[in-house]
């Protein structure tokens, strides 16, 4: 199923909605209108250029169960203001809306030099909020961020669309995903769901899981690595361990 948004809060409420009703979806993928036109323009399959958002949503089981809880999915995008609702008539139509999918950051890394690309995860209710953050922020700082991701699980992914050699530009960056990832961790997630903490993510780490966490973290890196050669310094200073 594809629906489409005006408005993509009312895309990112639809998720909480389907959860909500008691229907875990085989599949859940949100776009924004940045991602999406990105796509269009890479892969050119017919996606509408005029929306805030849109949802992929694929549900899967027995025939019946699958009518009925497409039946539902319907209901909740049709609550939450969805312009339209399109069923895939077969496979290769489904498999074409996937495609799309599939491409995004491919499609989203040919706009610009440098393509920065996220992994923030919130519970799936908070969805709302970190959507409104992110827009917020790429208003706030002028920098281009396109949101795609799986929507289903709470994992979204900012993109911002950028040019590592402005070094004013990559400022307003880093400012921008500092203010996405204190709102993932104040909503309750996590300023990663998949990629992992890394070097660049570090200085986040404590505030997500407080300096109890941070010090048996240390304690089991110096159990293993007494003598500090894996990786020296990388997270925690060389002192630390």
């Amino acid at each position: 199923m594809l629906a489409l948004y005006d408005d993509i809060l009312d895309a990112a409420r639809t998720v909480s909605a389907i959860i909500s009703r008691k229907i875990i979806p085989s599949t859940l993928e949100l776009m924004d209108s940045v991602t999406l036109n990105c796509v269009e323009d890479h892969v050119k399959i017919g996606l509408p250029r005029d929306v805030a958002a849109l949802l992929l949503i694929e549900a899967d089981g027995h025939p019946e169960a699958v009518r009925e809880e497409a039946a539902v999915i319907e209901e909740a995008c049709s609550a939450n203001r969805a312009r339209t609702l399109r069923v895939a008539k077969d496979l290769t139509e489904s498999e074409e809306l996937f495609f799309a999918r599939r491409n995004a950051l491919s499609a989203l890394a040919r706009v610009k030099p440098t393509t920065i690309l996220e992994d923030v995860t919130v519970p799936r209710p908070a969805i709302p909020e970190i959507m409104a953050t992110i827009r917020e922020a790429a208003e706030r700082f002028s920098i281009t961020i396109g949101t795609f991701g799986h929507a289903g699980d709470g994992n979204l992914h900012p993109t911002c669309l950028t040019d590592e050699r402005d070094v004013e530009e990559i400022h307003r960056v880093e400012q921008a995903y500092e203010v996405i990832f204190d709102k993932a961790i104040s909503l309750g997630g996590t300023i990663s769901g998949e990629h992992g903490t890394g070097i660049t993510k570090a200085k986040y780490l404590p505030r997500m899981v407080g300096p109890k966490a941070i010090e048996v973290m240390k304690r089991i890196k110096a159990a293993f690595d007494p003598a500090g050669r894996l990786n020296p310094g990388k997270i925690f200073p060389k002192e630390a361990v």
